[in-house]
């Protein structure tokens, strides 16, 4: 039977432009994210510089934005000088993030090469767990200073001349954890981060500077902790991070679809904390967010723990999760509270872009695959352009062990005046019942339907495979229609959908 909702849009309620950068996704040294991921030379796909270049076009057609490189828990332990230079030359060294071996074969220098074949700007970390300023002075001056001292010199004899250009830096990585190789105290880690900041700002003044915030809103010590970090940072730093993963835990499927609820509190939470702060010290400027971490992971699983003992890989197999036509729903969602979001969620970094958690895989040698998480990703970032709209939403509720009671239904929209696109990117998180969509449109004058596409699948826990990679993939939603400026239609339990709807041609 279905259930109504109503969605209110108009183009007045406008939250901010849509940010490219929300399309970013996460390259780090753990598993087979780059070694078999996007490095393979021996592979059949391999370029020049041994990258896959099927991996090189699935990421264009993923439309990824930005990557963040190189960790993660593995920049805490990284010595970034290791992967430049002759590859014969470098150290292999011990990861004791992931309990691997780094033969570093991909440094700075070969990430620079595949950002730019991959279309995407890059985000660097710096490691502030074991290292300090002097190092990230060291590979700010590499990466980004014109020839004429020794560092930029070195990049030069090492192929590349002309400086990266690299403008988002990353200040560490979840140094609240207990787990973080050189995990620190908010006071410590607040002293650290801003006298880096400051220091890479007499460099470079007009970089774009991110501190760690809490690695979960589940964090003992969250808001405190970004309330601390920012007392001391706020005038060197931009952003500050947000990381943040989901996954149904002990058959609890409906607080599952309702995760959404829990990055919105993050996000609203964080933004109040920072807004705290710029009262207290009576600032102009707004800190934003980089939600730099996000996925649906099932961090319980076997294949996420990493090896243990006397063996230390290169490249194992590590948090290789195979996504449900679920998993993509309730990542879609996450995906629209990004979005809905815009006015302070600057950046952010799906975690991670190849085999691990991630919406690409591959078999060594052999093929890639798109994951079930890759068709919300794609079509988002495909469409969403424009301003975000802020969608006013009437839905039924469904009850959830986490949240109590959450809205079966979730929505944005963006609208691109220009060019008269409107793209509706809807949610129906119920895992019982239909929904009836019903969206008054007639604010926007003329429209015509361009095409809807809904993600749906009977097996709500159906994968795409090596076998069978189109399993779960979106369709044509014939059910929506477009009847006297309203848009009508109905959305299956448990299913993302888009929208799309354009001015009529002349």
């Amino acid at each position: 039977m279905s259930r109504p909702v109503t969605l209110s849009l108009d183009p007045a309620f406008r939250v901010a432009p849509v940010r490219r950068r929300t399309f970013g996704a996460f390259v780090e040294h753990l598993g087979r994210c780059v070694y078999t991921g996007i490095y393979e030379p021996e592979h059949p796909t391999a370029d020049e510089d041994g990258f896959r270049s099927d991996v090189l076009a699935l990421t264009r057609e993923l439309g990824v934005s930005s990557v963040r490189y190189p960790g993660g828990n593995f920049v805490s332990g990284y010595r970034w000088e290791d992967g430049i230079g002759p590859v014969e030359d470098r150290p292999a060294r011990h990861d004791l993030a992931w309990h691997s071996t780094e033969p570093n074969t991909v440094g700075l220098d070969e990430f620079m090469a595949w950002a730019k074949k991959a279309e995407v700007e890059p985000m660097y970390a710096v490691n502030l767990g074991t290292r300090g300023i002097e190092e990230a002075l060291d590979v700010l001056q590499y990466a980004n200073a014109p020839q004429g001292i020794a560092l930029s010199d070195q990049r030069a004899a090492n192929g590349s001349p002309e400086p990266y250009g690299i403008r988002m830096w990353c200040l560490g990585n979840e140094m609240d954890g207990p787990w973080q190789t050189g995990h620190k105290t908010a006071e410590e880690y607040a002293r650290l981060a801003t006298e880096t900041a400051r220091a890479m700002r007499q460099e470079d003044p007009d970089l774009e500077l991110i501190a760690c915030g809490s690695s979960s809103s589940q964090m003992e010590t969250f808001g405190a902790w970004e309330n601390t970090v920012l007392t001391d940072s706020y005038d060197f730093v931009d952003m500050i991070s947000a990381h943040a993963y989901y996954a149904e835990r002990d058959g609890d499927q409906a607080s599952f679809l309702a995760s959404a609820d829990d990055m919105d509190h993050f996000i609203d939470s964080v933004v109040a904390t920072a807004d705290h702060v710029r009262a207290k010290l009576k600032r102009d400027k707004r800190i934003m967010i980089s939600f730099d971490e996000w996925n649906v992971w099932y961090q319980h699983r076997a294949e996420s723990r990493p090896p243990q003992g006397d063996d230390w890989p290169v490249a194992p197999v590590l948090l290789e999760d195979i996504y449900s036509a679920q998993d993509a729903v309730v990542f879609g969602n996450l995906l629209i509270s990004l979005l809905r979001h815009s006015d302070r969620v600057a950046s952010a970094s799906l975690a991670q872009l190849v085999n691990v958690i991630a919406p690409i895989m591959t078999e060594p040698g052999g093929e890639a695959w798109r994951q079930t998480t890759f068709h919300p990703f794609a079509l988002t970032s495909q469409h969403a352009r424009g301003e975000v709209l802020d969608v006013r939403l009437d839905a039924p509720t469904f009850a959830n062990a986490r949240f109590g009671e959450s809205s079966a239904a979730d929505a944005v929209a963006t609208w691109d005046e220009q060019d008269g696109a409107l793209s509706v990117f809807v949610v129906n998180r119920g895992n019982t019942d239909e929904l009836a969509l019903d969206a008054d449109l007639a604010s926007f004058g003329d429209l015509e339907l361009v095409e809807a596409v809904t993600l749906h699948h009977e097996d709500p826990y159906a994968a795409n495979t090596k076998d069978a990679p189109d399993t779960v993939a979106p369709q044509a939603n014939d059910t929506v229609r477009l009847e006297g400026g309203c848009l009508v239609g109905t959305l299956p339990a448990i299913s993302w959908s888009l929208v799309r709807l354009t001015r009529p041609t002349a």
